[in-house]
C-alpha cells in the first residue's frame, strides 16, 4: 500500500514530527510505498506564514536542500523495508515560483524522483491556512467564479510546465465551501474539464488525499463530482495521506476506502521507478495495484 504526499515538523512549520519519525511510522503500518514531498520554498517575504516570522527566504532554501539530503538518507537506510519516494510539492503564487521550481529541478533535479502538482494560493493569499485568509482570497475576486476560474487556470499552467507524476488535492479551492457544485459555474467547469483532460493524457497521477476528511469534508479530495470526470477521461487514482507528521500517517485511509468503494472506483496506481523517462523526463511512472486492492492485508489489518 502505498502514499504519494506528507510532510514532517522537521522540515514545514505546519507539521511536526522528524522526517524519520514519519518514516518509521510508515513502516510500523505496513506501507510497502511511501511518498515524501516536502513544500517548495517561497521566495517573497510577502509569502511567508506567521510560525515563520523568524525565518527567511534563504532559510527555506537551505531547509528545502536539507530535506533532500535527509529523505536520501532515509531511503537508503530502510530501503529493506520501505520504499521512499523522493519528491516536492509545489506552489504557485507568482511567477518568481515557477521560476524558482525550474531552478530548483535544474540543480537538484537528480534528487527530485517526482513532484506533487498543487496550488495553495489564490491572487496571491493562501487559501488552506484558515477561513477568514480563504474569504480574503475570495474578497480579492470580482465573484466565486473568478476565484475558482483564477484557481484552475494556475493549476493548468503548472501542469503544462512541470507535467507533475500526482496531481494534489485538485479541488483544494472549495476547502471551506465543499458543497459548491462546479458543474453550475460553466466557465468554472469548462476549465476543470480541460486540466483534468491534460493531465490525463500525459499520465498523471490524480490523488485520492484523505486530508479532506480531518478538514471536516464528507469525501476526500477530490469530491464526486470531479472524482467521475477523471473517470470519464480515463485518469488514474493513486492514494495520499498528506499527512503533517506521523500522528497522521495514514489517518482516514478506512474512510477513504468506504468513499472508493461507494463511487466504484476499481483500480488504484502508484509510482515506481522505471529505466524508461516519463513525459517530464524523470523516472517514475505509474503501476497498476494487482488484484482487488480492496482486499489487500494493509485493510484488514486497519479493522482490527
Amino acid at each position: 500500500m502505498h502514499s504519494h504526499h506528507s510532510h514532517s515538523g522537521q522540515f514545514c512549520k505546519h507539521a511536526s514530527g522528524q522526517l524519520e519519525e514519519v518514516v518509521l511510522e510508515a513502516i510500523s503500518q505496513q506501507f510497502q510505498v511511501y511518498g515524501l514531498t516536502e513544500h517548495v520554498p517561497r521566495y517573497r517575504l510577502d509569502d511567508l506564514y506567521p510560525e515563520e516570522a523568524s525565518v527567511t527566504p534563504d532559510d527555506l532554501m537551505s531547509q528545502f536542500e536539507n530535506f533532500l539530503a535527509e529523505a536520501h538518507r532515509l531511503k537508503t537506510k530502510y530501503a529493506s523495508q520501505i520504499t521512499l519516494l523522493v519528491g516536492l510539492e509545489t506552489e504557485y503564487i507568482t511567477e518568481a515560483d515557477l521560476s524558482g521550481l525550474k531552478g530548483i529541478l535544474e540543480k537538484f533535479g537528480h534528487q527530485v524522483e517526482y513532484i506533487v502538482g498543487s496550488v495553495h494560493h489564490v491572487h496571491t493569499v493562501p487559501i488552506d491556512f484558515d477561513k477568514p485568509t480563504y474569504e480574503k482570497a475570495i474578497q480579492k475576486s470580482s465573484s466565486n467564479g473568478d476565484f475558482y476560474i483564477a484557481y484552475f487556470d494556475a493549476q493548468y499552467e503548472l501542469f503544462q510546465r512541470f507535467k507533475p507524476e500526482v496531481i494534489g488535492h485538485f479541488d483544494l479551492c472549495r476547502l471551506f465551501t465543499p458543497d459548491v457544485q462546479f458543474s453550475d459555474l460553466p466557465l468554472v467547469w469548462e476549465r476543470i474539464v480541460r486540466n483534468i483532460r491534460y493531465a490525463a493524457n500525459y499520465g498523471a497521477l490524480f490523488e485520492i488525499n484523505a486530508a479532506a476528511f480531518r478538514k471536516q469534508w464528507n469525501t476526500a479530495y477530490p469530491g464526486t463530482e470531479i472524482l467521475q470526470v477523471i473517470r470519464s477521461e480515463g485518469g488514474k487514482f493513486a492514494l495520499s495521506d498528506d499527512s503533517h507528521g506521523p500522528h497522521a500517517v495514514g489517518l482516514n485511509y478506512h474512510r477513504v476506502l468506504d468513499y472508493l468503494k461507494e463511487v466504484g472506483v476499481t483500480e488504484l496506481w502508484y509510482l515506481d521507478k522505471t529505466g524508461i523517462p516519463n513525459s517530464a523526463g524523470r523516472f517514475l511512472r505509474p503501476r497498476i495495484l494487482g488484484g482487488d486492492w480492496t482486499t489487500h492485508p494493509f485493510w484488514t489489518a486497519r479493522q482490527t
